[in-house]
């Protein structure tokens, strides 16, 4: 592992179009500094995204609460007067429905809650709790250009996949390891009063800033010099695993653990109907928060500064994420696919993401892949994020709706292989296409075909990964990257089925390029047999289509701001351009049916 990276993004070897994007993602956004996101010790505005600064929130203390101090003891009664001093202790002892309170201070713990007990783990009112993964590192001698602690025996599991002891994946579309950053998946972690140090795979790569692991010596070596500096490694994996139906985490800091691959993530969900709230996960190895349990309810949390993702989801049947923050992610540099960025859910039935911010991520900004079905995307700001905006994929039934994205290194909206999808009040802009609708090759009846719910029975008709059932209303697509081949794109790789086959229509929305040639073609659509047709006006295409009778097309670069926001001209076409908001999509934003509005409303402030 090689936390440097995470603070050296042009550490990197070429300038390739990839890692122009990544670069990308590092400068604030002109006019709206909060996109990079505060740090957990950093205030966040109200009904803004992300967690309140750890230390500042206030549950009610109940009068039977077991309470954990790090000045306590483990033999004491748990009462605020007597408080236990581990959070371990506390589990063990603490009643079904009970409530553990801990007060400020660190708590170097890795704990469970088990399933069959339900408990409420959270900070006292005014008091910064921390999960605390890492432990001070003293005893440094000098050996030529380096320093070394002997006697290190902290080992970690560096297995390359999901699968502790697996070899990497024979397909490299499964691979995670980027061969560029070998080390990523080693979860070491050391920090130089705070600042992270890069871990390299030998000795000779020792220099300043990096640091190097001999497991078989028993020594850790920096190249950059300890004396009189505070030095920091991560010495355990998990912080907390919430195995126990019902139960909640709340008003807590997690950092510096150093969870692999096959432990999921620093904050592990198992159970059914677990809350976590007002949590900041920072610096994890890996992944900060993963659900792997029904019913979990993720509120104002924030995930930043994590190796490879920030939210992993996987069979989180009824999954509700609200006002999380996800940002500065993939540190590490796993590649994006498989899987990494601001948030990634598997195979789930019932996934919300509302009024969140995903930004910043070396990777996708929110990825719902492998059987989705039944899909919320409402009033999210996804923003910077080296890979595709919002991507939907190889799943099925989705409202996409409200949502700010823009500045991305992908495509803003990429929907793969998944039907049922209503695209409302979307203002994409300055991303590379807009919008691209594309049905690839792949079919859930596929020997060996990955992706598919084992749960589900086979084959599930509710989950056919075919592109169609299709609506866009009243999006503003806007100011296309340079390259970007168009701003709407429908294809059809397999030359089988026409846009108009596949049940896809788009009305009311507003088309915005600098210039005609910004990108030259306005909309590409799939034709089936042969290539797709293409359009350079939005007139051409409604003749051709008959679809987009109300929307409208500028070429002029001063038709959009930054942000998507229309200048007062175009904004009034677009006005009476906007279609009747359906009254399904309109209840989940909190408008009244039928409402007519172009783009996404103006979210709160962060």
């Amino acid at each position: 592992m090689s936390p440097a990276r995470r603070v050296l993004v042009a550490g990197v070897p070429a300038l390739t179009v990839t890692v122009v994007a990544a670069l990308l993602v590092w400068r604030p956004l002109d006019g709206d500094p909060g996109e990079a996101g505060p740090s957990p010790g950093t205030a966040t505005a109200a009904g803004a995204a992300g967690a309140v600064t750890v230390g500042t929130a206030a549950y009610e203390v109940p009068e039977k609460a077991t309470v954990v101090s790090p000045s306590g003891d483990d033999t004491a009664a748990g009462t605020m007067q007597a408080p236990l001093r581990t959070v371990g202790r506390a589990i063990a002892l603490a009643p079904s429905g009970g409530t553990i309170v801990l007060r400020g201070g660190t708590y170097h713990e890795s704990v469970t809650i088990p399933p069959g007990k339900r408990l409420t783990v959270q900070s006292h009112p005014g008091e910064a709790a921390w999960f605390d993964g890492s432990s001070p590192v003293d005893g440094w001698t000098r050996e030529g250009d380096a320093w070394v602690k002997d006697g290190w025996t902290v080992r970690f599991d560096a297995s390359p996949s999901y699968t502790r002891g697996a070899p990497p994946s024979d397909n490299p579309n499964f691979q995670f390891i980027d061969p560029a950053h070998p080390m990523a998946a080693h979860p070491d972690q050391v920090w130089i009063d705070d600042v992270a140090q890069r871990q390299v795979s030998s000795r000779d790569e020792v220099t300043a800033g990096a640091f190097y692991v001999d497991e078989r010596a028993g020594r850790l070596y920096l190249g950059s010099d300890p004396r009189g500096r505070t030095v920091r490694a991560s010495t355990l994996g998990i912080a907390i695993t919430i195995g126990g139906d019902g139960s909640a985490l709340r008003g807590v800091g997690v950092r510096r653990y150093a969870p692999s691959l096959p432990q999921l993530a620093s904050v592990r969900v198992t159970g059914s109907g677990v809350s976590v709230e007002n949590v900041a996960v920072t610096d994890s190895a890996t992944t900060g928060l993963s659900v792997v349990g029904p019913h979990a309810r993720v509120r104002r949390v924030t995930l930043t500064r994590n190796g490879m993702l920030g939210v992993h989801g996987n069979q989180a049947d009824d999954l509700r994420l609200e006002r999380v923050r996800s940002t500065r992610n993939n540190l590490e540099r796993f590649k994006q696919a498989p899987v990494s960025g601001g948030v990634k859910v598997t195979r789930s039935r019932g996934v919300t993401v509302t009024g969140s911010v995903l930004s910043g991520n070396l990777g996708k900004g929110l990825w719902l892949d492998e059987s989705v079905h039944g899909i919320t995307v409402t009033g999210n700001r996804v923003a910077r994020n080296a890979g595709h905006g919002i991507v939907l994929e190889l799943s099925a039934e989705a409202v996409v709706a409200g949502n700010l994205v823009r500045d991305n290194g992908g495509d803003g909206l990429r929907v793969n292989d998944t039907e049922g999808v209503q695209i409302w009040n979307n203002t994409l802009v300055t991303n590379g296409r807009a919008v691209h609708l594309v049905q690839d090759e792949r079919r859930p009846e596929a020997p060996g075909a990955r992706g598919r719910d084992p749960r589900r029975p086979f084959p599930d008709p509710t989950m056919t990964w075919r592109l169609g059932r299709i609506t866009l209303g009243n999006n503003v697509l806007a100011d296309a990257r340079p390259g970007a081949p168009c701003l709407l794109c429908v294809e059809d790789h397999t030359h089988d089925r026409s846009a108009a086959a596949m049940g896809i229509t788009a009305d009311g929305d507003v088309f915005v390029r600098p210039g005609p040639g910004s990108p030259r073609r306005l909309i590409v659509w799939s034709r089936g047999a042969g290539a797709p047709d293409a359009y350079t006006g939005l007139a051409a295409f409604r003749d051709a289509t008959g679809q987009e009778r109300a929307g409208i097309a500028v070429d002029d670069p001063a038709a959009a701001g930054a942000d998507g926001a229309l200048s007062s001209a175009v904004a009034a076409r677009a006005a009476s351009a906007a279609r009747p908001l359906p009254a399904r999509v309109a209840a989940l934003l909190g408008r009244p049916a039928g409402a007519r509005h172009t783009g996404a409303w103006p979210m709160a402030s962060d």
